[in-house]
């Protein structure tokens, strides 16, 4: 039986306190422990994010984008201000890693590709980009302005609290903006290490403010009059409700929701190298990651191959302590999580599914949210396997019959977030890609350009992160004439 031991190493700022508007508050008798996804010790306590913390927030805010002390400040003083904040983080990104894997369960390898790789590049890109855009232009004899929303809150997730202040934080503060940004309960402690960097880079006093709140604040925040935008990272339903809440308002929303990603494996793909890429694309954090590959499609011929290719390599993954250098991975982040996926896998096998690979607790681990990547067969497309976003290690194998037959299959889903194609034909798999339903579509690999403009089709969301209309999505524009 392996035995894993989690304990807060790392120093935690303000445990029992929120940081807003450029202060710390006074210790609230409100806790909320931080549980550890790979053991279910409490590691730590911290205070609970209140309504009156919220009301504070959302107040700060307002009163720092109402008096234009941050919308009237340059561009290039704002990318002063939040190349600060970026060097804060960079900064901490050593204890963010560990504090993110303690929290939620990611390899200390995983975080630091997704916050040391990715996030970094994307925020010191935006840093760039922002001096770079027009502000304002001239078409014919008119002036058009590009000027700030307003107040942002900007809901994050639990798979990606750093990466997103890249996405989401910085971007609308660029745009000038004054943002909340509601992390998850989950994100206790590195929501805090982020404060510290706010706090550090002195930033102005409402500019940002970052919450770990729950789901009663949350709402309170979606609904209150005072928050001008919502951009959210969730699952479809928390969009639809977000969108409900905000509609008497009518206030500006982007949305990047659920997926159920296909990956197309076509008759003349080059299997092995299709599962260099398709493997990590399918199983990375355990199927937490929004544009995972949770549905592969696979030419009949080539299908008992591909399963066998894939069934080895998911049966070979070393699951253990996300601290240990030598594990593939972690435990799922959450209880409800874990649950979640053992429904659907029972659900699966009742519906006609077959396991191959995993499928279950592991046995060796005795406490924590722990469960095998798993690969089913014997699979067909409206199995709710194939359907229902399940956000944990699941993947379905799905076979077809001619390249018509993949498409159909592929777009066969209230998704469209992300795809990948795999085949030696370059026109090939282009003329596939255009014929897909989806914001992103990879050809020969997996995942997404964080450079770009990245967004969904259908329910998977819409409005764009990431590029320059990332930033630009946090604007609105007024045209002025005359003299």
């Amino acid at each position: 039986m392996t035995k894993i031991d989690h304990q807060l190493d790392i120093k935690i700022p303000g445990l029992d306190k929120q940081l807003i508007a450029g202060q710390w508050t006074d210790p609230s008798p409100a806790e909320y422990p931080v549980i550890s996804p790979s053991t279910e010790q409490v590691i730590a306590n911290t205070s609970a994010v209140t309504i009156e913390d919220a009301e504070k927030a959302v107040l700060s805010a307002r009163k720092a984008f109402d008096s234009g002390s941050w919308s009237n400040l340059s561009i290039e003083e704002r990318v002063s201000h939040c190349s600060k904040l970026c060097d804060a983080m960079e900064s901490r990104l050593g204890d963010l890693n560990r504090a993110w894997a303690l929290e939620s369960g990611p390899t200390l390898s995983h975080a630091e590709i997704i916050n040391n790789n990715v996030g970094v590049t994307i925020w010191r890109r935006m840093l760039d980009t922002a001096v770079e855009l027009d502000w304002s232009e001239y078409r014919d004899d008119v002036l058009l302005l590009r000027e700030p929303i307003g107040t942002v809150l900007s809901i994050m997730t639990f798979n990606g609290p750093i990466v997103l202040m890249a996405m989401k934080i910085i971007p609308a503060m660029l745009a000038g903006c004054t943002v909340i940004g509601k992390h998850a309960p989950e994100s206790q402690l590195t929501s805090r290490l982020l404060s510290e960097a706010i706090e550090e880079a002195d930033i102005p006093p409402g500019v940002l403010t970052l919450l770990p709140a729950g789901t009663e604040v949350t709402q309170h925040l979606v609904s209150h009059a005072g928050i001008d935008m919502v951009s959210l990272t969730g699952g479809t339903q928390i969009g639809i409700e977000v969108i409900k809440r905000t509609a008497d308002r009518l206030a500006r929303t982007t949305l990047e929701l659920g997926g159920k990603s296909p990956a197309i494996i076509l008759e003349d793909a080059n299997i092995a190298e299709t599962i260099d890429t398709l493997v990590p694309g399918s199983t990375a954090y355990m199927g937490q990651v929004c544009v995972s590959l949770s549905r592969i499609l696979a030419p009949t011929d080539k299908y008992s191959e591909i399963i066998g290719a894939l069934a080895e390599k998911y049966s070979a993954f070393i699951l253990g302590d996300p601290l240990d250098a030598g594990v593939d991975q972690g435990p799922i982040a959450t209880e409800r999580g874990l649950l979640r996926t053992e429904r659907a896998v029972e659900t699966a096998k009742q519906q006609g599914a077959r396991v191959v690979a995993g499928g279950g607790r592991p046995t060796e681990l005795e406490r924590g949210w722990w469960y095998q990547p798993t690969l089913l067969d014997n699979v067909n497309n409206s199995m709710d396997i194939a359907q229902v976003e399940i956000f944990g290690p699941v993947t379905a194998v799905i076979p077809y019959s001619g390249v018509e037959e993949a498409i159909k299959l592929a777009n066969d889903s209230d998704f469209g977030l992300a795809a990948s194609i795999y085949g030696t034909d370059s026109d090939e798999c282009m003329r596939v890609a255009k014929r897909l339903q989806s914001g992103s579509v990879a050809i020969n690999t997996a995942g997404i350009s964080f450079l770009q403009p990245f967004g969904g089709y259908k329910k998977s969301g819409w409005g764009r992160e990431c590029g320059p209309e990332g930033i630009l999505e946090f604007t609105q524009i007024k045209q002025v004439i005359g003299s």
